[in-house]
């Protein structure tokens, strides 16, 4: 199974002449910056290509520097020299201009010298690159292992809640009846009315105190946030989508049973909704 990994983490490597250095943060997709030190631009695409297949998300900020051991350098272009130095020979016979072409003449011509190519072994480059990013999932994973151990206590503490719920509901509703029949009797007294027709608007209000059906739903996500939490990998969009969910099922609850002893589990759920919602922001 694949572990869950924090979108936080370092990874260095430091071998063969090479040092890489990578870091990750939070970020809803991924956004690679790289910046390759004494090093050809052509060995991007690569890189960026091995830390899509390694990793999903992320900001990812790269360091790649050669220590040094490559052959590089300036290379002179001989063949302009030499027709540089023919072309002076020939302007200083026809304006008869006495004296020697001196070697620091041709060094003043910035366009005899050529950049030279750095000349290493790319296998090795890569391999740093490999180690370094590694190291980096290393401490990805080592951070992710933690924070779904937060979020775990975290969803057992919303079933814990949930449970509360379910329990006072039974005293919720019958308090709801005594109180609405007394004001029921209050408004009819004296006053002819169809019982029947009382009673049924009765149920009907009642029913719409009723949060049986959110409830459920609550239940059911927190066994679903547990499934995917178990099954790791690339998890944090689902239990983003999971977490808004259960904020939702919350505030209908607390909107539609009006009561005080409802209101204040919903207040320590919401709370425990909220922190798993940051944490799972870290997630991959």
């Amino acid at each position: 199974m694949a572990m869950i990994q924090s979108m936080t983490g370092f990874g260095s490597a430091e071998k063969n002449g090479f040092r890489v250095e990578i870091r990750s943060l939070n970020h809803r997709f991924m956004d690679i910056s790289m910046k390759l030190q004494q090093l050809s631009s052509e060995h991007e695409i690569p890189m960026r290509k091995m830390l899509k297949e390694k990793f999903a998300r992320g900001k990812f900020d790269v360091s790649v520097s050669s220590a040094g051991d490559s052959k590089a350098g300036l290379k002179f272009n001989e063949e302009l020299a030499k027709d540089v130095y023919e072309s002076l020979k020939a302007l200083q016979s026809r304006l008869s201009i006495p004296g020697a072409i001196e070697i620091q003449t041709l060094l003043s011509y910035k366009e005899l010298f050529l950049a030279g190519r750095q000349e290493y072994d790319s296998g090795l480059l890569y391999g740093a690159f490999n180690e370094a990013m590694e190291q980096l999932e290393k401490t990805r994973v080592e951070e992710g292992r933690a924070i779904a151990e937060d979020i775990s206590n975290m969803a057992d503490r919303v079933e814990s809640l949930n449970k509360g719920l379910w329990s006072i509901m039974p005293d919720v509703i019958a308090d709801y009846k005594v109180k609405f029949h007394e004001r029921l009797r209050e408004i009819l007294e004296g006053v002819e009315y169809d019982r029947d027709r009382v009673l049924q608007e009765v149920a009907i209000m009642i029913e719409k105190r009723d949060v049986t059906e959110e409830l459920t739903r609550i239940d059911a996500h927190i066994k679903q946030f547990r499934k995917i939490l178990q099954s790791g990998d690339i998890i944090g969009k689902q239990l983003d989508f999971l977490t808004q969910e259960f904020n939702r099922e919350a505030n209908t609850v607390a909107s539609k049973a009006g009561d005080y002893r409802i209101a204040n589990i919903i207040i320590e759920m919401k709370s425990e909704i909220e922190k798993i919602r940051e944490q799972v922001q870290n997630i991959q």
